[in-house]
């Protein structure tokens, strides 16, 4: 089980790399890209603001599954 850590203001460059590579493997399944995505953390009231940025060349046709 994974140890996670409520209310704190960042993430270590670590955690971030971690959550960017897990990000990667869904938009991956939506998306064609080549760059990895960008994110930025910002204190909002009582919360996060958390924008993620990234670029794709096409949107990938998804099947339903039967």
């Amino acid at each position: 089980m994974k140890n996670i850590v409520l209310e704190r203001d960042d993430m270590s460059d670590f955690e971030r790399t971690l959550f960017i590579k897990d990000l990667k493997k869904v938009t991956d399944e939506y998306f064609e890209s080549d760059k990895s995505p960008s994110l930025e953390i910002t204190r909002e009231g009582d919360g996060f603001l958390v924008c993620v940025l990234f670029t794709a060349r096409r949107v990938k046709s998804v099947k339903k599954p039967l």
